[in-house]
Order: C-alpha cells, then structure tokens, then sequence
C-alpha cells in the first residue's frame, strides 16, 4: 500500500521529533514517501537521509513563511495581505536566492523571539528570558514554539497549544511581527531554484483570514505547482472547492498531515497524496532527487 504524507516538521524547525525520530515514525505508520518541510530551513535533510528506513522514500523541502494579497482590496488602491505558507519540494538548497533569503528569515526569528520573550516576562516574571533560547537545539530555527515550551516550563500554561491560543496568539500584547517573504517572490525562487512550489492550507480559515482562490490563479501564472488541498484545517466543502479550482487552473492537488509530532494533535499520515498527483509532482521539478525507496 503507497502512503503519502508531503508535509511533516522535525525538530529543526518546531516539530518535537528528530529527522531520525521523524522518519522512523512514518516508517512505522506504514508512509511509504515523506517529505520533511520544516519551517524557512534545509537544516534537517541531511539527518533524515542519513537514517531512512528501508522502504521510505523522502522528499526534501520547506516551508516557506510568506505574505499574500488575499485577492481582495482592502481600501480603493490598496491590497488587503495575509500570513500564507508555502510548501517548497526537491529545489537546489544551495541556490544564492534559497540561501540568501533563508539566512534573513533566521536572523529574524532570533531577534522577534528575543523582543516576544522580553515583552512576556515583564507581565511573568517566572520566565526567564534570556534562557528561552535553551530550548533552541543547534541548528534549529528558533521560533514561538520555544517560547511556547519555556511558558510551559515556567508553570505559567500547561501546554504549548495553550499558550499560542492566549499569550503568543497573532494581534495579542505580547506578539512581534515578521518580516515575511512576499509569495510571488517565494514561488519564483523555488521555481529558480529546480524546485515545485504547492500553496499550503489556504483555507485553513480557523486559523485566521485566509486567501481568495483568484490568487491561486495569479500564482500558477507564476510557476506556482500545486494547492494542498486535503488537510486537517480544510473542511469538507473547502476541499471540494480547492479541488476544482486547482483542476480549472492546472494546479496539482494534493494532501498532507502537517505533523508536528506533540506540539500538536493531528497524527502523522493523517491525510495523504494521491500517488499520480505525487508523480505529476516529481516531474515538475529538477533540483535535487527524491531519496530512497
């Protein structure tokens, strides 16, 4: 039986499984392709071919922190936006643009969690900021999840969900934005860089303001290769309506769990990719090649 589960997190990004953890997992689950996309990073790719399981193929990419045009304006003249995530598969990871820009998407993560964790301290005293960044393994890209796990630590919430849904929450007193890299310039430098770009959950709407299926078009006129189409955070209607968008615009649809390990409820493999979409996938791309099999 073919399982395939496109988009997966380690602990290089804010997954709580290692690559190695990560792939024995999914042998284990019976996924026979996986592709790890930790979050603006490369940095887990070569430790989880270093310990593919038999049987397991791999897919590496990234997920890519973008801002989007919600397709709608928001004033006369100007563009409503939105945080969007983009799902980058099988580019070259040492292509200058790649590079270049994932370097300035760390840098900032730094100083956002360092500025995130000041401002939470001044109201709980129990965490300890400057120690926050402890919880950042070598490597890995620092983010709201470490913080989430020092408030844990500190006693002041009793999970990592908790604390995103009141302290660390988007528009709360305590948050810091990002800098993130406009979509169009994303799917361009993926494209660029031998890759396939696919549109990560746009209607994920319990998640906040989500995007007009027109930019899905204006992307694909762009080199954008596909939509995820069946994800945890898609309803039934939702799908339906992604599904025929992306066979109107020739978009590959396709579905993923979006596994995070603990830091979140969806299991692995909990959604997966039609293996024909999976190929017409593959063949978009001419970076690197996937691993295994």
């Amino acid at each position: 039986m073919t399982r395939i589960d496109l988009h997966t997190h380690s602990t290089v990004s804010d997954g709580t499984e290692t690559p190695e953890e990560l792939v024995a997992t999914a042998a284990a689950a019976g996924i026979t392709t996986l592709a790890l996309t930790d979050h603006d990073t490369t940095g887990g790719w070569a430790r989880a071919a270093a310990a593919l399981p038999a049987g397991v193929r791999l897919v590496r990419g990234a997920e890519f922190s973008c801002v989007s045009p919600t397709g709608r304006p928001e004033t006369p003249g100007d563009r409503a936006t939105v945080s969007v995530h983009l799902l980058g598969y099988l580019f070259d990871p040492e292509h200058p643009a790649i590079v270049a820009e994932q370097r300035r998407i760390v840098d900032e993560r730094i100083e956002r969690l360092r500025a995130m964790a000041r401002n939470v301290a001044a109201d709980y005293p129990q965490l300890d900021a400057d120690r926050v960044f402890d919880l950042v393994p070598e490597g890995t890209t620092p983010g709201r999840p470490h913080l989430g796990q020092a408030l844990m630590r500190a006693g002041v919430v009793s999970s990592v969900n908790e604390a995103f849904a009141s302290i660390l929450r988007n528009g709360s007193k305590y948050y810091v934005p990002k800098r993130d890299t406009p979509v169009e310039q994303a799917v361009a430098m993926i494209v660029e860089a031998g890759g396939v770009a696919v549109f990560a959950h746009p209607l994920a709407r319990r998640r906040g303001r989500v995007i007009e299926t027109s930019v899905l078009a204006d992307l694909a006129a762009l080199g954008l290769g596909g939509v995820e189409v069946d994800h945890p955070d898609h309803s039934p209607e939702d799908r339906a309506l992604l599904r025929g968008v992306a066979a109107e615009i020739g978009l590959v649809g396709t579905g993923s769990s979006d596994f995070h390990g603990t830091n979140k409820s969806t299991p692995i493999a909990a959604e997966t990719t039609d293996p024909a979409a999976f190929e017409e996938l593959v063949a978009k791309a001419s970076g690197v090649e996937v691993l295994g099999g």
